[in-house]
């Protein structure tokens, strides 16, 4: 319960049956406090009732037990903690599941990429007569209290963006009605590329992607809202910054070699947003736009053209320019989208003589 599917929860054998292994050690290190409760007897010690427990245990992504001794102490706080925001009428008890699920599913995708790539850059090459087995302990006991650190100082920062972002909307009436601009940017011929490359190739490839995207989307305004390989989704309460992006997109990674060309797809609309994620027909418009969208170039729907041009940022070919106008707009054909019925996009691209 106290790991996400490691071999000795899941296995329900407790830490001595292991005997003195390295992932023995490393699991003591991590827990700071020994195995000692059944589920049943952690969920009696936090006064909490068995099934309370086990939703919050599932929905932190923590495997069934049994009866194995395998909780600690941490664990009982842990749920104390929980069923005390029910009952102080902070949370209710979805709203304490889902603090419990999204935490769980960040947490866990954020340390299996963080010992992912620990363990496999910084323990090699590996001294003479060493293993990375051997040098594994000494590298967690020294990154533990600093990415502990980190991470509860990169929480509170986004925490207190996201706050800043809920009390303006209550004075702005486009963030309060969840309007977003959407966008998703995809590698084009990404599968078949994937075929023919090594898996080290491959991986530095997305990882390059997913960096170069990320730094600049965070840099101009955007929220990354998740990646999914060959392809990124962002957000924004203003649609031209989410232009800006997406031309940027375009131009940044068309200078990188061996990169695939990109095209992007954004729509602008009604959002609903749960547990970081954006749902709804303005997201799945995107998405469509993104599939169809020729390569190195970005589509829009009606909704965002129509915004850019009404904050002044945008204009048609054959109106007068202006030199305000960063972006041009070109409506395509019509074409039915499936799910959506019939849609105009519009290619997105910048106005002549304007800079990046």
């Amino acid at each position: 319960m106290t790991d996400n599917g490691g071999a000795t929860t899941g296995s329900g054998h407790g830490a001595a049956d292991e005997g003195n292994t390295v992932a023995a050690d490393l699991e003591r290190l991590i827990l700071d406090a020994p195995r000692k409760y059944t589920p049943y007897q952690a969920a009696r010690a936090a006064e909490v009732p068995m099934e309370l427990a086990t939703r919050f245990w599932r929905a932190m992504g923590f495997p069934d037990i049994g009866q194995s001794r395998a909780l600690t102490d941490n664990d009982v706080i842990a749920l104390r903690r929980l069923a005390g925001l029910i009952e102080s009428g902070l949370l209710s008890e979805p709203m304490a599941i889902q603090v419990a699920r999204s935490t769980g599913q960040t947490t866990s995708r954020l340390a299996g990429w963080q010992m992912d790539t620990f363990l496999d850059n910084l323990t090699q090459p590996v001294e003479p007569g060493m293993t990375r087995s051997d040098v594994a302990y000494p590298l967690v006991e020294l990154l533990l209290p600093e990415l502990e650190q980190f991470l509860v100082y990169v929480w509170r920062r986004q925490l207190a963006a996201v706050t800043g972002r809920v009390v303006a909307a209550a004075e702005d009436h486009e963030v309060t009605s969840g309007r977003l601009a959407v966008a998703f940017a995809d590698l084009v011929g990404f599968t078949r590329l994937s075929r023919r490359l090594e898996e080290e190739e491959l991986g530095s490839l997305v990882e390059g992607f997913e960096n170069t995207c990320s730094d600049l989307i965070a840099g101009q305004g955007g929220r990354v809202v998740k990646t999914l390989g060959d392809e990124i989704l962002f957000v924004s309460e203003d649609p031209a910054t989410v232009a800006e992006i997406a031309l940027s997109l375009v131009e940044t990674l068309a200078k990188e070699d061996n990169m695939p060309a990109l095209r992007v797809g954004m729509a602008f609309g009604t959002v609903t947003s749960r547990m970081g994620d954006v749902f709804g027909t303005t997201v799945n418009l995107a998405s469509r736009l993104t599939s169809i969208a020729p390569k190195d170039a970005v589509l829009v729907d009606g909704e965002l053209a129509t915004a850019l041009e009404q904050h002044g940022t945008a204009g048609l070919p054959e109106t007068e320019p202006d030199p305000a106008h960063r972006f041009q707009l070109q409506p395509m054909w019509r074409r039915p989208v499936r799910g959506l019925g019939l849609v105009e996009p519009w290619l997105l691209t910048r106005t002549p003589g304007t800079a990046p």
